[in-house]
């Protein structure tokens, strides 16, 4: 009989052992399946953040790109400004650059800023010089001296323009020199 309670005893303390075992595996387990979520999780920031700093990459690598492009563009302006009537057949080619050149840049999303006429805007407008105006209201832009351009929604570069102050603006600033 004590063999059989013996015997019993020793499955009783095997069974008990399995249990704890089997316990403390579930337990790590979980542990490894917590671990396992929280590494997919930083892998998928870590693909975001890559791909969110290539495309910014991209970007500033295009913005410098289209910057030194209306480089060239300004040149080829100043060309066909001072190209001699007498040489046609030079002034139209340098017309037809230009035209390309500028269906380029519009086909990749380049604009060009309209500004003559229209209020002065310092967020896409260079003021280069000032002169007063005697109709009161807004300061208007009346030349500009160089075009400026946005790129998908983004100032690539201001215009530089001749503003006419409007002339209340003369009135304040006169006191303000005072």
């Amino acid at each position: 009989m004590k063999r059989e309670e013996t015997e019993k005893g020793e499955e009783s303390d095997s069974a008990e052992g399995l249990v704890r075992e089997l316990a403390a595996e579930r337990k790590r387990n979980e542990e490894l399946l917590t671990r396992l979520k929280y590494a997919q999780a930083d892998l998928e920031n870590y693909r975001k953040r890559v791909d969110k700093e290539t495309k910014e990459a991209q970007e500033a690598l295009v913005r410098t790109l289209l910057g030194r492009i209306l480089v060239v563009q300004d040149e080829l302006d100043l060309a066909a400004k001072h190209a001699d009537a007498e040489d046609s057949e030079l002034s139209e080619g340098i017309g037809m650059v230009r035209r390309n050149l500028e269906s380029a840049l519009e086909s990749v999303g380049v604009e060009r800023i309209d500004s003559v006429g229209k209020p002065f805007d310092p967020t896409v407008h260079e003021a280069v010089e000032r002169v007063q105006g005697t109709t009161s209201g807004e300061d208007m832009v009346v030349e500009e001296v160089r075009p400026g351009f946005m790129f998908r929604g983004q100032l690539l570069r201001p215009s530089m323009v001749k503003v006419e102050l409007a002339a209340k603006a003369a009135k304040e600033e006169a006191s303000a020199s005072e």
